[in-house]
């Protein structure tokens, strides 16, 4: 009999990609997803601990999961990811009724640990990291087997490329939670997206924490390959229409990277920079090993080489012995660059980075009056920017279809909502005009030319 196991997914696209690895793993051992958490067989919560808020919701749905379970002692719960690695035993202490915790590196092991848990009545444990860990070239299941039930899924899909992080920034865990980093064979990339474009997949966001830095350590025996030469080599496969990647380290963006913006046509025009704070005082605490000015000199070459380019960003307010003025360059650096977008929060201590000793904490108060005025800004700014397209012609990719509208994405990965009628289907571009302008979408109708 098929038993059915409930996916929550908290946190990065990396997770989500994670997530699909478990479903598929799953899938060879008796199980087929299901929507419905409460009759699940098997639950499993992928987490996230980049922030406090994130693994504050996941402890949330552990309490909510025990009750369930209470009623339905036979469910298995699992926790994997990034909270699973950070507390280890100590994740059974607080959360008796859970009965796996499965770490970054261990969820290509998932059915194995399955059958052990449906075997006895003792919880599991497996958070080993290993230096010696190589991420296997696991390629996607065959459609015809596993039919994507969301119309989205259908066509784009995330390919992690590397797994950890070597930079170590004060305030993040992700070194600790993924471990150091390493990068898969480029064979086995290319080889991952060929068969997801035989598939049907005509777009493609490669994955890591540090996309940058990819090839520096190889994956076995592994042949040299940069990220700009991945880059061309993924671009090269018939078929494929639109490539993106993220996250990039301002440190480590290189010429050759941002070259590949004029040089590869399927590159969409879109680029998340992450700066952080704008006062080099706050990046040389945060161990970011940029300056603004270097910041701002990638800025000015990306522009060079793309106009075009949409330019989103990472910000961290009430970072340890941020200063009304150390803010107030923060300002002035969104004044300067004018992000299309960005994701800004409150600083929050993470278990065990190096920022949790740090003295000058910022009150709650202050992070939060802060995070406002910024927020404020950047709305006003992404209007204007949006604005800017109103009128132009623009290419998007349909996601999303009803009986009298439909939504795509752009290169710029702007959504349009268009209020008309389509023949097409996801997965299918379309030339549309914007006609009017949001802080976070674009409205366009069809061309009349088409």
């Amino acid at each position: 009999m098929v038993k059915k196991v409930f996916i929550k997914t908290f946190g990065c696209q990396m997770n989500e990609r994670d997530s699909e690895i478990m479903s598929q793993i799953l899938s060879t051992h008796g199980y087929a997803e299901s929507h419905d958490m409460e009759s699940a067989d098997l639950v499993i919560l992928n987490t996230c601990t980049i922030r406090a808020k994130a693994e504050q919701k996941v402890m949330s749905m552990l309490g909510a999961l025990r009750k369930i379970k209470v009623q339905r002692p036979g469910m298995k719960i699992c926790v994997a990811g990034c909270v699973a690695q950070q507390e280890g035993d100590h994740l059974l202490q607080r959360m008796p009724h859970v009965d796996l915790v499965l770490g970054t590196q261990n969820i290509y092991d998932l059915g194995t640990y399955i059958d052990r848990v449906a075997g006895t009545d003792r919880p599991v444990v497996a958070t080993t990291m290993s230096k010696a860990f190589r991420i296997p070239a696991f390629l996607p299941a065959d459609r015809k087997n596993s039919e994507p039930a969301d119309e989205l899924y259908s066509f784009k899909r995330f390919v992690t490329i590397m797994q950890g992080c070597d930079n170590y920034c004060s305030y993040c865990v992700v070194p600790y939670t993924r471990g150091r980093e390493i990068s898969r064979r480029a064979q086995d990339v290319v080889e991952e997206v060929r068969k997801l474009v035989a598939q049907g997949v005509r777009e493609v966001t490669l994955l890591g924490q540090n996309v940058n830095s990819y090839g520096r350590k190889l994956n076995g025996t592994a042949l040299p390959c940069t990220f700009p030469e991945l880059l061309h080599q993924v671009a090269e496969i018939r078929g494929l229409q639109r490539l993106r990647f993220t996250t990039s380290h301002p440190k480590d963006l290189s010429d050759e990277l941002i070259g590949c913006f004029r040089d590869i046509a399927i590159l969409c025009p879109q680029f998340h920079l992450p700066v952080q704070s704008g006062s080099d005082a706050v990046l040389k605490r945060m161990n970011r090993h940029y300056t603004i000015a270097n910041y701002l000199e990638r800025v000015e070459a990306l522009f060079s080489c793309r106009p075009d380019l949409a330019l989103t960003t990472d910000i961290i307010v009430g970072f340890p012995g941020e200063t009304d003025d150390d803010f107030a360059l923060t300002m002035d650096l969104l004044e300067r660059v004018r992000f299309h977008g960005s994701f800004s929060f409150k600083y929050s201590d993470r278990p065990g980075v190096r920022s949790c000793d740090f003295d000058g904490k910022i009150s709650e108060e202050v992070k939060s009056e802060r995070l406002a005025i910024f927020q404020r800004r950047q709305d006003e700014i992404s209007l204007a920017r949006n604005s800017a397209y109103v009128g132009s012609l623009l290419e998007i990719m349909i996601e999303r279809t009803s009986e009298n509208a439909f939504q795509g994405r752009t290169g710029t990965n702007h959504i349009v909502h268009v209020d008309e009628k389509t023949d097409l289907a996801p997965g299918d571009l379309l030339e549309v005009e914007i006609v009017h302008a949001g802080q976070h979408s674009l409205k366009g109708k069809v061309d009349s030319m088409h």
